[in-house]
């Protein structure tokens, strides 16, 4: 795809002051780091007619978001971020109602268990439950893609691997959005860009990970997927911005699951910051990168996948 992205937009440049003034601080606790993501996403907007229905997944509490005026596409089963340690359906229920209008799609979220008090793998456990009772239900597999943004990219990841260790149908893609999926924080990026990443900083993600892991090792396969078996897993669109602080995250995973034969196309937005596309529809990167999210899953759900692995960088 020709990019059209022409710089950072006025309004990017805001975001980012604003982000850096409410960035978490070395020592606040858990509960704040929730309470003030809850807060912070308290102003966005829901995107107008689609409708949010709370329901149960597989023992997992879960929203399905599904636009009003067209018959949805497909199925995104959607993974929140947050480090494994905040985040919930609120904090996701905008960014997901501007993808399911924008791209067209169904999609559902789910409150999966967070760190500390539900260590990995309960949010491996919880995913795979989701998926189960997708299926359950009667969902086709084919109509089905996992995303996720940040360390909900690594869930998505993870819950593939699993879905196919367990022998369940594969999903038709995976979607993630400035993937978190090596915890062994051996990017350079994490250094070489947090003087202009406003919210990822490697103090905060190591702290997030030892919650998560809980003593187990940084490379366990399905908390780290970059050191997990990928092959045989769905076709991926990874969108990462070069302004981010795990930008290697999303080029380290990429070439893995180039090793394994999966189909993965990784676009660089440059100038863009972690999960930019969760500040729809106020910021206008925001609304291209979930149309190109939404573009690409209907080439997935409509044709058959290629075996053929290809990698594409935005070049500006």
């Amino acid at each position: 795809m020709t990019s059209v992205y022409s710089g950072p937009s006025p309004q990017l440049q805001r975001l980012v002051e604003a982000l850096r003034r409410r960035a978490p601080r070395p020592g606040d606790s858990v509960h704040s780091q929730r309470a003030n993501f809850e807060i912070a996403v308290a102003a966005m907007s829901l995107a107008a007619g689609v409708t949010v229905e709370l329901f149960d997944a597989g023992g997992v509490a879960a929203e399905r978001l599904t636009p009003d005026d067209a018959a949805p596409s497909g199925t995104v089963l959607y993974f929140h971020g947050g480090g494994y340690v905040i985040g919930s359906l609120v904090t996701i229920r905008a960014m997901a109602s501007h993808l399911a209008s924008i791209a067209g799609c169904t999609v559902v979220t789910i409150d999966y268990r967070l760190a500390p008090e539900h260590a990995h793998p309960a949010a491996v456990d919880d995913a795979l439950a989701a998926y189960r009772a997708l299926l359950d239900d009667g969902v086709d597999p084919s109509t089905v893609a996992f995303a996720g943004d940040s360390a909900g990219g690594g869930l998505a990841v993870a819950t593939m691997v699993a879905a196919r260790d367990a022998g369940l149908a594969r999903p038709a893609a995976g979607v993630l959005i400035s993937p978190w999926t090596d915890l062994t924080l051996a990017g350079a990026s994490l250094d070489g860009n947090s003087e202009f990443d406003p919210q990822v900083q490697r103090w905060l993600l190591a702290s997030m990970a030892e919650h998560y892991l809980a003593g187990q090792p940084t490379t366990t396969p399905l908390a780290s997927p970059t050191h997990a078996d990928l092959r045989g897993l769905a076709p991926l669109l990874i969108h990462v911005g070069g302004a981010e602080g795990l930008l290697d995250d999303a080029r380290g995973f990429a070439a893995a699951a180039e090793a394994a034969g999966v189909d993965v196309t990784l676009e660089v937005w440059p100038h863009l910051i972690h999960v930019w596309h969760s500040f729809a529809p106020v910021l206008p990167e925001a609304n291209d990168g979930l149309a190109r999210v939404g573009e690409w899953l209907s080439d997935r759900w409509c044709s058959p996948a290629s075996d053929e692995f290809t990698s594409a960088e935005r070049s500006g």
